[in-house]
């Protein structure tokens, strides 16, 4: 029998092995409590740490939020917990809409140290600052068209690594004077602005339009290196990603799980975010789905992850369940994901990066690494800080798609009649 076959019936059994076990849980009936709304990280961190006028500033007003109610719930508490690879410490995304860009370079740090044992901390900004460029060239050739703003896809990173490279932290930090907090409110409104004005105008010059993008972005967060050194050696950004990261973009690839397009083949994720419309997506039935990340990360591969996160089971103490008033667990299936996607409750809201397991009453949870401020309201004295537990629940039915390396896929490939790879 194929090993990875084996290696689906295998996780099947297991699972239908702990039923009987389960029926409580399956049973379950959640409750929910309004939880007032209290400043957290991102009004006690962010904002004071970018603002000159904090003490001028409007309180956020009074509000409530329809939250699961975890209190008395066997969840995990801490990262300790969980069977983990290698990461970096978490880093905050700050006031911008960039997660995507610090969720993936997570992932390929902890790829860097799989495949190299290097601990490499990677610029998040030098990749956004590219993203940016081609989003105008984009805009351009599409005649105003095309989607400009923050928000990208996982494989964005890919993309950019592929056509500029990479570069170290320190190199490109992406801060411009003393603050040391990401904030891109302005560089955004003045780029919006003068994008806008070309569109009225109707002047696509693609050279002028980026070589002012460009400079917008160079006084925001820097210029980009042309070189870095490492080791005492000069390396082109690309020659950085290729002969000190050791990495090989073709190598990676996107999953994804929806009913609207055939399984077993590639489908474009048509979402705003992906804004150059990328076809390469590798659909698969959302049992396959959940198998290839259980499978994956038992062995060691780290998975880049985006989906949504506005729902009442998340964030409860960085817990994030499906509460059995949304859907109860034996009911959550490629219908009611397909559901969910459809009708715009599931959205491509957040890039994270997952680097752990644990099972638990014959269920699993997986640790994951965010970039955002609700996974920093525990404190950052506390070793939840940037991380959320997720329930296999959760995963199966809001999280839409992921990045893998190919050998935790390679046994699907049979599977997928267009692949030549």
């Amino acid at each position: 029998m194929n090993k990875f076959l084996f290696s689906l019936l295998s996780v099947s059994v297991f699972q239908f092995s702990f039923f009987t076990f389960n029926s409580s849980a399956q049973n379950r009936h959640d409750k929910a409590i309004y939880k007032e709304y209290k400043a957290g990280y991102y009004q006690n961190t962010i904002m004071r740490g970018i603002s000159d006028n904090t003490e001028k500033k409007t309180p956020p007003k009074t509000q409530q939020y329809f939250k699961m109610d975890v209190i008395g719930m066997d969840v995990p508490t801490s990262p300790a917990q969980f069977t983990s690879v290698f990461r970096n410490t978490p880093i905050s995304q700050g006031n911008t809409g960039t997660c995507w860009s610090f969720a993936t370079t997570s992932y390929y740090e902890t790829e860097i140290n799989r495949i190299t044992n290097q601990n490499i901390s990677l610029s998040q900004l030098f990749t956004v600052y590219w993203e940016y460029v081609d989003k105008a060239k984009g805009f351009v050739n599409t005649r105003g068209q095309s989607l400009f703003d923050e928000g990208s896809e996982c494989n964005a990173v890919k993309r950019i690594y592929q056509q500029y490279g990479c570069v170290p932290y320190e190199d490109f930090p992406g801060y411009t004077g003393d603050v040391k907090i990401y904030n891109h409110t302005g560089m955004m409104t003045e780029m919006k602005t003068y994008l806008a004005s070309v569109k009225e105008a109707n002047a696509w010059n693609e050279e002028e339009i980026t070589g002012t993008i460009k400079s917008i972005l160079n006084h925001y967060i820097g210029t980009p290196p042309s070189s870095v050194t490492w080791m005492k050696k000069v390396y082109s950004p690309k020659d950085f990603l290729t002969q000190v990261c050791k990495l090989n973009m073709s190598d990676y690839v996107d999953v994804i799980s929806l009913k609207e397009k055939p399984y077993y083949t590639q489908m474009e994720y048509k979402v705003p975010d992906n804004w150059w419309h990328d076809s390469t997506y590798y659909n698969v039935p959302l049992d396959t789905f959940m198998a290839i990340v259980k499978r994956g990360i038992r062995a060691g591969y780290s998975i880049g992850i985006g989906g949504d996160v506005s729902e009442p089971g998340f964030n409860m103490n960085n817990v994030c369940m499906v509460p059995s008033f949304d859907c109860p667990s034996d009911f959550i299936d490629e219908n009611a994901r397909q559901f969910r996607f459809n009708n715009q409750t599931t959205t491509d809201d957040h890039g994270m990066h997952l680097v752990g397991y644990m099972n638990k009453d014959g269920k699993d949870w997986f640790l994951v690494k965010d970039s955002g401020s609700g996974s920093r309201n525990v404190g950052d004295d506390n070793e939840s800080f940037g991380y959320y537990y997720f329930h296999e629940d959760y995963l199966k039915l809001k999280i839409v798609d992921f990045i893998i390396h190919k050998d935790a896929f390679k046994n699907l490939w049979n599977m997928f009649p267009t692949h030549r790879g």
